[in-house]
């Protein structure tokens, strides 16, 4: 008999009915030989720095730094019913070996390897290997199974990883909270991200703009511009000048064709940024459908680093790409069936653990109607992205014309479109005004002479940066220390792209950051407690360089080429020093003494303010707060926000989009309602469009 152990009851189920294992027990599934059942997320975890000693409970500076000799797991509370199960299928006496199943990558291996280390568990088990939940993927990965040593250093590199971050974590949110006097929570790829957004807001509040003028004259029927005058009495002369001379030079008419090759595939990360820009969604939504479109065998594997396909793929795109056009009714000329460039599709050699996000042949199949609005977006927007991948250049010439009038040379620029190619294919599904794509018109010739026929001075400012969006905040985190970064490193920036995501939702849920305007210009920006912690941290601590490095070096771990030992040395050593080194810096208490107002009290009227864990009424004896680890929120699948917060303080609603029903898995729009029981604590209440529902 063998144990199968998924990271999922989903995928748990996709991989029985594969192997036959269709009887249902209590946790798990078994039938044909297999026992198959699944983990919750993590099971084991590491223990508080209470369990090692007793005197760790209180937080003070002389019990810096914490260092484990030897690190200490114990299991979740919430999930010890899974793992009594899971302990009690490995020691059955008919189990010979096992199967781990869980997600294919570094934080999947450390699921199954803790549990399976808590259970002390010695039988022999081999590694399931897939990108697609698909049932050709899941027979193909059976018949292919791995040792589980194979992967050793994998888990190795994810121990690092975990214990790393526990040491920087524990040590340095102590550090400056006992400082401080307040909770400050630190975390190595957290602090960085935060101080980027920091960084931006302070180059925006600094900014002052710069008035420019430039003189737009019409000559010959073409529309140019000078260059940019700091001095609005320039312009105005030069305007004056050209009507009185009356004619234009006609110096250049250059063309120069030009072309944009296809997008690549998507990474995880690119996904994201563009479903953030063109649909709206936050990171973390868009890993959470990825996710659910892997589950349901609509998409491959999200959580990927690479944006290209194996080279032994090549035979099945054409079929994928007749069926997914099929599906969304594309027949436009511009699809390519081979890819046109296939040297943008295919390289085994920048294919890591995963190959880049395409949808499945089983999605040609599928009925989609029972998708959730965002699910099926993002599964469009994968579609587009292959079609678009394979297809021919986009092809355009751009036209530029130089004259001169008033010995000041004027510019202008076009472009007209030669080839549409894949931008044909885009624009069928995110259609949007291209820039610039007019034909430049009838030019004169080079040297002729024409009349100018308008000449008008334009106003403008110089503009300051822009606040980071999930779009732009994804992207720097990916370039994140490029500079420092060897050029044949594997992977740069901060965290990976199965982390980016949820780095952005805990500074959103610690209230470090937050985000504002409507859905799709929601704008990332730093909260004064973010401001404040940035202020105190030291260079080390908030620069990407140290994380930047810590990736390589797991990378080195996870390759076999530095010892696990050696990373944490290292490790100790930098968290030690800054225990022992560091100082207060001066005038802080102030700054980090500010609670920000973000509304009214609904049971008392008095101010409501942010604190660590919510936002509290000022009022010591009103009971009212709404908590940021929020229960209600959480059973229907969404977060309390700082901008959920003021809202319903404010207009004592908000409209909640995509809330999950517990009972039937299925997503729905409603409207929270709040209000406040005799004692001021909140009551929340539902309101459907065409239904009310209570608590």
């Amino acid at each position: 008999m063998k144990l199968v152990i998924a990271e999922k009851p989903s995928v748990a189920q996709s991989l029985a009915r594969m192997i036959g294992a269709t009887k249902r027990q209590d946790g798990y599934l078994e039938g044909n030989g297999y026992l198959v059942s699944w983990c919750v997320g993590h099971l084991v975890e590491l223990s508080a720095p209470q369990r090692y000693d007793e005197r760790y409970t209180k937080w003070r500076l002389e019990d810096l730094p914490i260092l484990p000799e030897n690190f200490l797991y114990e299991v979740s509370a919430g999930t010890r019913k899974q793992y009594q199960i899971l302990k009690g299928l490995m020691e059955r006496p008919d189990v010979e070996s096992l199967v781990c199943a869980t997600d294919a990558g570094r934080e999947g291996e450390l699921i199954f390897r803790l549990v399976y280390n808590q259970c002390r568990c010695k039988k022999p088990f081999e590694r399931l290997w897939i990108s697609s939940m698909e049932d050709a993927a899941i027979r193909e990965g059976f018949a292919k199974l791995k040792p589980g040593t194979a992967y050793d250093a994998l888990y190795e590199a994810a121990l690092c990883r975990e214990r790393a971050d526990w040491i920087v974590g524990m040590n340095a949110t102590r550090l400056f909270s006992c400082l401080y006097g307040q909770t400050l929570a630190v975390g190595r790829v957290m602090t960085p991200t935060l101080a980027m957004v920091v960084e931006r807001d302070a180059k925006i509040a600094a900014f002052r703009p710069e008035p420019f003028w430039t003189v737009q004259i019409t000559a010959g029927g073409v529309t140019a511009a000078s260059p940019r005058y700091a001095k609005k009495t320039d312009a105005d002369n030069l305007a004056a000048l050209c009507l009185e001379e009356g004619k234009a030079m006609i110096r250049t008419v250059e063309t120069k064709e030009k072309l944009e090759k296809p997008p690549l595939l998507y990474d995880l990360t690119s996904l994201q940024r563009d479903a953030n820009r063109i649909l709206g969604f936050t990171a973390q939504q868009t890993l959470d459908y990825t996710q659910s479109l892997y589950e349901k065998k609509l998409v491959t594997y999200p959580r990927t680093d690479s944006r290209y396909l194996t080279d032994d793929m090549r035979e099945m795109l054409p079929e994928l790409i007749t069926s997914v056009a099929g599906k969304y009714s594309f027949a436009g000329s511009e699809l390519r069936i081979e890819p046109a460039r296939p040297e943008s599709i295919f390289d085994s050699g920048k294919v890591t653990d995963h190959h880049a996000i395409i949808p499945t042949k089983t999605m040609a199949g599928s009925d989609l109607n029972g998708l959730s609005a965002g699910e099926k977006a993002v599964l469009q927007l994968v579609s587009a992205r292959l079609l678009s991948a394979a297809a021919e250049d986009h092809r355009y010439a751009e036209i530029t014309v130089r004259l001169t009038s008033g010995a000041e040379e004027f510019i202008k620029k076009g472009r007209t479109i030669l080839t549409p190619g894949w931008k044909a294919i885009w624009q069928h599904f995110y259609p949007e005004k291209a820039k610039d794509e007019e034909a430049a018109g009838p030019v004169p010739a080079e040297g002729s002479l024409v009349n100018v026929e308008a000449a008008e001075v334009k106003e403008g400012k110089t503009s300051p940066p822009k606040y980071f969006t999930e779009d732009t905040l994804l992207s720097a985190m990916e370039t994140a220390g490029a500079e420092e970064t060897p050029d044949e490193a594997e992977r740069k920036g901060l965290g990976t792209p199965a982390t980016r995501a949820a780095t952005i939702e805990k500074l959103v849920q610690r209230g470090f950051i937050e985000r504002k305007g409507d859905r799709k210009t929601r704008r990332l920006v730093a909260t004064d407690k973010g401001t404040s912690l940035i202020t105190v941290m030291p260079e080390q601590i908030q620069s990407p360089s140290m994380t930047v490095e810590w990736e390589q070096k797991l990378l080195q771990v996870e390759h076999r080429e530095l010892g696990a030992e050696e990373f944490m040395n290292g490790i100790e050593g930098m968290i030690a020093g800054l225990v022992s080194t560091y100082k207060k810096v001066k005038g802080a208490d102030a700054l980090m003494s500010r609670n920000k107002v973000i509304g009214t009290c609904p049971h008392c009227g008095a101010e409501v303010l942010e604190r660590q864990k919510g936002w509290f009424c000022s009022k010591r004896e009103c009971r009212f707060v709404l908590w940021k680890d929020n229960a209600y929120f959480t059973k229907i699948g969404k977060r309390m926000t700082g901008q959920i917060a003021e809202k319903l303080l404010r207009d004592g609603r908000v409209r909640l989009k995509d809330c999950k029903s517990q009972k039937t898995g299925r997503t729905y729009n409603a409207d929270l309602l709040l209000s406040t029981e005799d004692d001021g604590r909140p009551r929340f209440s539902m309101e459907f469009e065409d239904r009310k529902g209570g608590k």
